[in-house]
């Protein structure tokens, strides 16, 4: 008899350690250049206990290549024990933003929280910038041509909140759709298997937390944060 999930293979789908985007003065960071605070260099390293805890291996570990990425993946392969070079895919970078400064106040609210509430429509814009639907249409191939490779069997991404949910949604849909309710906190943890068919996906999981499993102080989301922390700026 045919046995399908024996034929299935493993994607970790990480998102980056937790990084502060606003300095001491309220002053936005360049999204391209920040790297893990204290508290996301804890997250990754908590990432790589599970993971070593579980002897759970990777035969190639994929980031987008912004330095959180880098990062967050570099200390799980250290705790881990594992030595592998990361492969940088640019197409899997966080969604793009615009100019804060552009944007009407009257609509700046929803410019930091649309994309991340419900079914989000594909020309809905993150903070002025890439529409959602562009994001997707250059995850989805990425996607793709992963799953072509034969030579992985276990996978570590290393990723970001927008681009997780992209994937996820995909998973769970099977089409073209953004679920932005899906939660990805800093340093989670997702599992995904996919077989053959472009159709097979299995979500085990998502959103693990190894820090705080159960998260009993998330209540509200990261661009909630964000967003809080850009109004209270001088």
């Amino acid at each position: 008899m045919h046995d399908q999930a024996t034929e299935r293979r493993r994607i970790f789908l990480m998102r980056h350690g937790s990084v502060t985007y606003f300095d001491a003065a309220g002053r936005p960071v360049l999204p391209e250049q920040v790297p893990l605070n204290e508290a996301g260099r804890g997250q990754a390293d908590a990432a790589g206990s599970t993971f070593a805890a579980a002897g759970i291996t990777f035969d190639r570990v994929i980031v987008s290549g912004l330095p959180r990425t880098v990062e967050t993946a570099a200390r799980v392969l250290a705790v881990t024990g594992q030595q592998i070079d990361l492969d940088t895919w640019p197409e899997l970078h966080e969604i793009r933003g615009g100019r804060l400064s552009a944007i009407p106040e009257a609509d700046l609210k929803r410019a930091f929280t649309g994309v991340f509430e419900g079914l989000v429509a594909p020309e809905q814009r993150f903070l002025g910038g890439e529409s959602v639907g562009e994001m997707m249409d250059r995850v989805h191939p990425a996607l793709d041509r992963l799953r072509a490779d034969p030579t992985w069997d276990t996978i570590l991404l290393v990723l970001h909140g927008g681009v997780n949910c992209a994937i996820l949604s995909l998973a769970l849909t099977g089409q073209r759709l953004f679920l932005g309710g899906l939660a990805q906190e800093a340093g989670c943890i997702n599992a995904l298997d996919v077989g053959d068919d472009p159709r097979d996906w299995v979500v085990r999981f998502v959103n693990h937390v190894p820090p705080a499993p159960l998260q009993p102080d998330a209540r509200s989301t990261t661009m909630e944060q964000l967003y809080s922390q850009y109004r209270r700026a001088p």
